[in-house]
């Protein structure tokens, strides 16, 4: 009677891999519906804009406060209510439920 040792492997292993075995191409399935990657790109887009919005304000002399460009409705309000609505987006994107596919007879 032959057992397993620390150094020999058991007798039935699987080998490794795809724990579900080989899935064919054709038949994979997804986390997200396309619906819920369409609206993930625009949060993601949404996001973006209000960054590049709330970036800047560089000064061309650096002793000087420029209060108005620093202060301005663009940064203050416009980019994080952006930003704000671009990971609302993402959030519903996210918990949005995949419609179901028909399946072809």
């Amino acid at each position: 009677m032959a057992t397993a040792t620390r150094n020999s492997p058991a007798k039935h292993t699987k080998p490794r891999g795809h724990a579900g075995g080989n899935v064919p191409k054709g038949n994979q399935d997804f986390l997200f519906g396309k619906d819920n990657y369409t609206w993930m790109i625009a949060g993601f887009i949404l996001i973006m804009i209000g960054s590049f919005l709330l970036a800047g304000g560089k000064s061309p002399d650096p002793a000087q406060f420029n209060r108005d460009e620093i202060y301005s409705f663009r940064r203050v309000t416009l980019a994080p209510v952006l930003i704000v609505l671009g990971f609302a987006i993402e959030a519903y994107a996210i918990m949005k439920k995949p419609k179901e596919k028909e399946e072809v007879k």
